[in-house]
């Protein structure tokens, strides 16, 4: 086998590793989406650890729910009127692409009042769960004489964040033996 075979086996096999830890979520569990039952949505979210690339399944009776992603203000106050994206078919799919909140409720009047509403925070891919056991020493305040750097607008760089982290590190370093530099 010749080293651009392996190479291209190493990363198919990288590729196959990095996709297959994303989860799947059905909101509600057993119960899915629904009023019936008092199902407490804000509990479940809590309960669960959400990442990018994890797949969150709304299962419901299309006849009378539905799912609406909408705004954090909108989320709040339950406003139906311009939703991002409205899903009706009883059993939809929505693959997580970016950290943050991401919230979605049911648009038929009064689910969203009753609390058929859902949170979903997504970590960062990279996230720990547990806490390091460095986390407890490392300091809450800049040392004595060290400069604060300024804040800024600009997106922060996550060097090891999206969908292809490992793999793109992988092609990086093969990349020289494959192209013959090394």
């Amino acid at each position: 086998m010749s080293l651009l075979e392996r190479a291209v086996v190493v990363l198919m096999v990288m590729a196959v590793l990095h996709f297959s830890d994303a989860a799947v979520h059905k909101v509600g569990d057993s119960a899915g989406w629904t009023t019936i039952g008092n199902v407490d949505y804000k509990q479940w979210a809590a309960a669960k650890t959400f990442r990018v690339g994890d797949i969150i399944i709304f299962k419901y009776n299309a006849q009378f729910h539905n799912v609406m992603r909408v705004t954090h203000a909108m989320y709040r106050t339950c406003n139906v009127s311009t939703p991002l994206d409205t899903f009706t078919t009883g059993n939809d799919s929505i693959t997580i692409t970016s950290k943050g909140h991401h919230f979605f409720f049911c648009g038929v009047p009064g689910h969203c009042q009753a609390g058929q509403k859902v949170d979903i925070n997504v970590m960062p891919h990279n996230h720990l769960t547990a806490p390091t056991p460095f986390a407890s020493v490392s300091p809450l305040a800049p040392a004595i004489g060290v400069p604060v750097p300024s804040p800024s607008k600009a997106a922060p760089l996550n060097v090891l964040e999206g969908g292809f982290d490992l793999l793109g590190l992988a092609m990086a370093f093969i990349a020289p033996f494959v192209c013959g530099f090394a």
